[in-house]
């Protein structure tokens, strides 16, 4: 028996052992769901795990209160497991954070087992905010990925599994338009409708799509309005997303709202002003030797791949991806389709499939940390796809 055949059997049963104590933080999170940035008992108990598997702790993390990062081990190659458990307003865990979170502790103590078998160092990485202001940002502008071999973690999925992931570029603005108030019958004349400005935005930007490229993403919402209909009102706020599947293409779409909101004002004769109420998310640079090994390790443990279906949201995995190589396959958490972010979503993750995909998800993690932990010309392939994508 080879030495990689020798550890993933070791770390098998570690999983299999230790799997309902993953399955019960992966439930207690479904009970108990805690949204962006107050994940406070959520990332607590995933702690408590791994401390008890004897990695060394450091927590509250990267001037975050609710990240973290376990470590193991010493050296190089490094191998980081990302761990996400933010659920979302009202609906709980509907994208599955609670389950895939688990599959990355549950891996991270496997392996822990190996420790004097395995050279190199295994991090678990709690990255919270993943629906919102993305922990991965500030950690990949930081620096905590930059000497990572390889960074992963596997993504619940509804229905459907598969390796190749991408995601779209994404920046969260916010227009506030400032207008003047009158008396909305008496004399509207005296008055600068904001609302106006915001409105007269959202027209251009629908005439912007015919001029734009059909994968851009461009959704927003009128965040503040006006306080009465009889008030023309002064302040006006506008919040979008706009995403697309590259950095330098959104880079140019975001120039055109900027115009779009410009030219509103200039026609209301309100003033705008624009931030980035949320950091910005980065596209995914693939690395398709890490994905090929991932196939097969998939494969070998029974999971039925689809092909990848594009680009459908974004997440801060993509910024992790610019700074290190990279991946998050899905995996299917339920036995027919259903879409993220709903409620039917969220009750799958507490049945017996989730667990199931919990225990599967582990091994092919932990199976994939081993082989770039081992295979020293799989690791330079790794890193020489990731300098190569990055370029272009």
């Amino acid at each position: 028996m080879d030495k990689v055949r020798e550890l993933k059997d070791k770390v098998q049963k570690v999983i299999e052992e230790f799997s309902p104590k993953a399955i019960a933080l992966s439930d207690e999170l479904a009970l108990n769901p805690e949204v962006s940035e107050q994940e406070y008992s959520s990332s607590r108990k995933h702690v408590e795990l791994l401390k008890e598997a004897g990695f060394e702790i450091e927590y509250p993390f990267c001037g975050i209160e609710t990240a973290f990062r376990a470590v193991i081990g010493k050296g190089s190659p490094k191998v980081a497991l990302l761990v996400e458990y933010d659920a979302l307003p009202e609906i709980g865990h509907a994208c599955g954070h609670n389950v895939s979170g688990a599959m990355s502790t549950l891996a991270g103590i496997a392996l822990a087992s190996l420790k004097g078998e395995l050279n190199g160092q295994v991090q678990v990485i709690g990255t919270p905010a993943e629906e919102t202001n993305g922990a991965k940002i500030k950690m990949s502008k930081e620096g905590v990925f930059d000497e990572l071999d390889l960074a992963m973690m596997i993504h619940s999925g509804g229905g459907v599994s598969y390796v190749h992931y991408e995601c779209l570029a994404m920046d969260a603005l916010e227009f506030v338009f400032k207008g003047k108030t009158a008396h909305a019958a008496a004399s509207p004349w005296e008055g600068r409708n904001a609302l106006n400005g915001v409105q007269l935005m959202f027209h251009a930007l629908d005439m912007l799509r015919q001029h734009i490229r059909p994968e851009v993403r461009i959704h927003g919402i009128i965040h503040e309005g006006g306080t009465a209909p009889n008030i023309v009102p002064e302040r006006a706020v506008a919040r979008f997303y706009f995403r697309a599947p590259k950095r330098s293409l959104l880079n140019e779409v975001v120039r055109k709202a900027f115009n779009c909101a410009k030219g509103a004002a200039l026609a209301t004769e309100t003033e705008v002003d624009w931030r980035n109420f949320e950091l910005s998310f980065d596209d995914m640079v693939t690395n398709r030797p890490a994905e090929e090994k991932m196939e097969s390790i998939m494969r070998e443990l029974g999971v039925e791949l689809s092909p990848f279906p594009g680009a459908q949201g974004s997440s801060d995995i993509g910024n992790v991806s610019h700074r290190c190589p990279a991946m998050q396959p899905v995996l299917s958490i339920t036995p027919r389709k259903m879409a993220l972010h709903t409620r039917e979503l969220a009750e799958a993750t507490m049945m017996d499939e989730a667990h199931h995909a919990l225990v599967r998800g582990a091994k092919a993690l932990a199976f994939m940390a081993i082989e770039v932990m081992m295979d020293e010309k799989l690791r330079s392939s790794i890193r020489e796809a990731f300098e190569k994508e990055k370029q272009a």
